[in-house]
């Protein structure tokens, strides 16, 4: 018997596996937040679609999201990943990751983890929404503005309120499973 899931993904296999394992699961995992960090900000102005089916190339074109290996990279790597057709090769996404490992590094130093950066603007628990219908879903918030600014002002690049907003979305900080789907937290 089918499963009632959010709209955005039914009818394509990759979509619904990642709706039904991952999209609003609470993630407290420094490696996966900057996964997922990653991950939202090359999908910015494309579709998640095709970031998710370019992930695994994401993956062993950036080490596995290994933040302390990325913070390192070089230009002769910054050029490898700029000529490989596996990943998005957009040289500013390209850059910030780079950027992003720096920023995300001296969060662990402030706070100790990421982890508990990120997760004290709610709390450390996620916020359930309850929208009846996806028109109901917002895609920023005043929390994801907040978030956003924060985050540019500790040197974080592509952090738009858009891509917070999904970051939220994605590890769970903010559950917005619609009404009628199974993964609805009630």
């Amino acid at each position: 018997m089918d499963k009632n899931r959010c709209k955005w993904c039914v009818g394509i296999p990759i979509y619904e596996a990642y709706h039904d394992h991952e999209w609003g699961v609470p993630v407290y995992d420094d490696q996966k937040l900057f996964e997922f960090l990653i991950l939202e900000t090359f999908q910015a102005g494309l579709s998640w679609i095709t970031i998710l089916k370019k992930r695994e190339n994401f993956r062993m074109a950036f080490d596995q999201f290994d933040y302390q290996k990325i913070a390192l990279y070089s230009e002769t790597k910054i050029q490898e990943l700029l000529q490989d057709g596996g990943i998005i090769r957009n040289q500013l996404k390209v850059r910030a990751t780079i950027t992003n490992a720096i920023a995300f590094m001296e969060v662990q130093k402030e706070f100790g983890s990421f982890s508990k950066y990120i997760w004290q603007f709610t709390d450390g628990k996620p916020i359930v929404n309850q929208p009846q219908t996806m028109k109901d879903i917002s895609a920023t918030t005043p929390l994801s503005d907040a978030i956003s600014k924060d985050l540019k002002k500790r040197g974080f690049k592509f952090v738009g309120s858009t891509v917070v907003y999904a970051h939220m979305q994605a590890t769970g900080m903010v559950d917005d499973h619609v009404a009628d789907c199974w993964k609805r937290t009630n």
